[in-house]
């Protein structure tokens, strides 16, 4: 995947200047697909000139002029051209788990403080995404189409969250149990 789907997929929920952008890969794209606001900005300007967004600028008052970002009929076909294609199947990389193998070979005391801050963020992220859920979707079975669809991603984001949480947590404890 290229930031331009993920821009794509967020500018057809709702066009936006690239601030307004920015803002919402902090608050819900960002958890799975980072980007800066350089980035953003920079990839905007890029499908502007392929003809997959126009943009309008708006005056403001007290602001500088912001240009809103709208998905163009070349947008909608790239897009749904990359939603119809195969996705490889996504490895596991994860550089904590490489650690939590070597523990052995170094400072292991070191690794499991590394680790209680994980689990503290993936609490933290977990609670999160569960307030989003309870607010957002109070009655899932109800939901369709592109609702139905972001609660699902965030149904992800939750099951992600809680294995990560099982996970650390199994870890530390079998080394709790094994510590003299």
């Amino acid at each position: 995947m290229a930031l331009e789907h993920a821009l794509l997929v967020s500018l057809s929920e709702r066009p936006a200047a690239g601030l307004e952008l920015a803002r919402r890969f902090e608050r819900s794209i960002g958890f799975f697909w980072s980007a800066t606001h350089q980035q953003i900005y920079k990839v905007l300007r890029r499908m502007e000139t392929d003809g997959w967004v126009t943009a309008e600028t708006q005056a403001q008052t007290g602001a500088p002029d912001k240009r809103v970002y709208t998905v163009t009929d070349a947008g909608r076909t790239a897009l749904a051209d990359w939603i119809a294609t195969t996705t490889p199947r996504a490895g596991f990389r994860s550089e904590i788990a490489v650690k939590m193998r070597a523990a052995s070979y170094g400072d292991r005391d070191a690794l499991h403080a590394n680790l209680r801050e994980l689990l503290q963020d993936h609490r933290t992220r977990l609670a999160h995404y569960e307030g989003l859920a309870a607010r957002d979707y109070p009655d899932p079975a109800a939901l369709t189409d592109q609702d139905l669809d972001t609660y699902l991603v965030l149904r992800g984001g939750i099951l992600q969250e809680t294995f990560w949480i099982a996970w650390i947590t199994e870890y530390l404890q079998a080394h709790e149990r094994h510590t003299p």
